[in-house]
C-alpha cells in the first residue's frame, strides 16, 4: 500500500470492528506475511501455525491499533515476535528435555546397552507426552523439573502467584503420569 489514505482508512475501519476491513487487510497482506514467516521458520507447518496466530492477534487487537499504525509493519512485527517466542521455547524445551528425562525415568550413571535403549524409548515417550500437555503445564514443568527452579522462582518467571504455579505443576505432573506409566521391570 503505497498511498497513506487507504491505509489510514483501513486502520480506522479495523478499529471500528468492520469485518470487511479484516477481509481487506487479509487479502492485501496475507501472501507477504506468509512468505515472511516461511523464510524465518524454514518449516511450512510452523509457518502456517504462526501465520494463523498472526491473524488471530490482529483480530484480537484491531480495536486497539493506533490510528497511525502501518499495518504491514505491525503484522511483520507480530509474526517476528511469534517466531522468536517459538524459538526461545524450543531451545528451552530441548535444553531441559534431557534433565527432565533424567528426573522422570532413569538415574543410571552409565547404562548398559539395553538400558540405553530403554532410556531412549522413555525419552521419546516423554517428548510425546510433554507435547500433549497444555502450554501452561509444559512451561511450569520444564522450569521446575527440567531447569531446577523452585516453584516460587518458576512463579516469578511466569508472572503468576506461587499457589497458581503449584496447581499448574500438580496438574501437569498428573497429566504426564497418565501418559507415562512406569515400565514394569
Amino acid at each position: 500500500m503505497g498511498d497513506d489514505a487507504p491505509s489510514t482508512d483501513l486502520i480506522a475501519r479495523l478499529r471500528a470492528g468492520d469485518a470487511s476491513a479484516f477481509s481487506e487487510a487479509y487479502a492485501a497482506h496475507a501472501p507477504a506475511t506468509y512468505r515472511f514467516l516461511r523464510r524465518l521458520c524454514r518449516s511450512s507447518a510452523l509457518a502456517e501455525d504462526l501465520f494463523q496466530e498472526t491473524w488471530l492477534r490482529l483480530a484480537q487487537h484491531a480495536r486497539g491499533l493506533r490510528a497511525d499504525t502501518e499495518l504491514r509493519a505491525w503484522l511483520y512485527a507480530v509474526a517476528r515476535n511469534l517466531v522468536r517466542s517459538h524459538a526461545r521455547f524450543a531451545l528451552a524445551d530441548a535444553a531441559g528435555m534431557a534433565a527432565l528425562a533424567h528426573w522422570w525415568y532413569l538415574d543410571a550413571p552409565a547404562p548398559a546397552p539395553d538400558e540405553a535403549a530403554v532410556a531412549a524409548d522413555a525419552g521419546a515417550r516423554l517428548v510425546r507426552a510433554m507435547a500433549r500437555l497444555p502450554i501452561a503445564g509444559r512451561e511450569v514443568l520444564s522450569l521446575v523439573a527440567g531447569e531446577g527452579l523452585s516453584v516460587d522462582e518458576a512463579a516469578r518467571v511466569l508472572a503468576i502467584r506461587p499457589e497458581a504455579a503449584r496447581q499448574r505443576l500438580h496438574r501437569a505432573r498428573a497429566e504426564l503420569a497418565r501418559h507415562l506409566p512406569k515400565e514394569e521391570p
